[in-house]
């Protein structure tokens, strides 16, 4: 309008109009009429089917690198006081990549994966824990395994090995990564162990695998039973997306 104005006026005239400034939630990339039916039938999944499900996933976690803010109560003028700060490394120190699966049961086997991860070094990764996951976590042998649709656990070798061992495997849709609970876990996972400020890459491996141990079966409970309100969520805002 060719006048001039303080930010501060303009925030509060959206401030009064019920307008904040707030991050964006993310929104998987659904977008095919198959990913949607596919949402819609999980919907209808039993208590007890989703009980019985192993969900997996891989994530890096980073020596001094936690991938959001740390907030912290201090007085003016001690912002670099040791207690005040952040350890950082110019190149972040180093990471590790994880493997993981979880239940409603608790936690399975989380295993360190060892240089680059191909479609040979999953199904030897599947062959050492999963099985071994699913008995410790007592579900029988007609559990379902959750995995999404990376290359890797889609390749020939793979199924071979699942099929081999006669594994039933969830139907997932792609591009749906923020409907896997397990990605929960994995923010409680990296907040619980930069709170014990591993110093190298062998004690961050260590204390990955003792915070994951000590991750209650409550919180499993909690997101798997969750799981039918974040498909929900996804569904009506699709439907919403629609109507328009």
């Amino acid at each position: 309008m060719g006048e001039s104005c303080r930010k501060s006026t303009i925030t509060a005239a959206l401030h009064q109009s019920g307008l904040y400034g707030r991050v964006a939630q993310r929104k998987p990339l659904l977008s095919a009429k198959p990913a949607w039916s596919l949402l819609k039938k999980h919907l209808k999944d039993s208590k007890m089917v989703r009980n019985k499900i192993l969900w997996s996933d891989e994530t890096k976690i980073e020596l001094f690198g936690l991938n959001s803010k740390r907030y912290v109560w201090r007085k003016p003028g001690t912002a670099h006081h040791l207690s005040n700060t952040v350890p950082t490394v110019k190149h972040g120190g180093g990471s590790i990549m994880l493997w993981g699966c979880f239940s409603a049961a608790g936690t399975g086997r989380l295993v360190a994966i060892e240089g680059k991860m191909n479609a040979a070094k999953y199904r030897d990764i599947l062959d050492e824990n999963l099985l071994q996951s699913a008995q410790d976590l007592r579900l029988g042998q007609r559990f379902t395994f959750q995995q999404d649709n990376d290359p890797k656990h889609t390749a020939k070798i793979t199924k071979e090995w699942l099929h081999n061992n006669s594994v039933t495997v969830l139907e997932w849709p792609s591009q749906s990564p923020d409907l896997n609970p397990i990605e929960h876990l994995w923010r409680d996972l990296k907040m619980a162990v930069h709170q014990r400020l591993p110093s190298n890459l062998t004690e961050l491996e260590r204390i990955c695998k003792e915070e994951w141990q000590r991750i209650p079966k409550s919180r499993c409970e909690k997101l798997v039973a969750s799981f039918p309100k974040r498909l929900m969520a996804v569904l009506d805002q699709k439907d919403a997306s629609t109507k328009y």
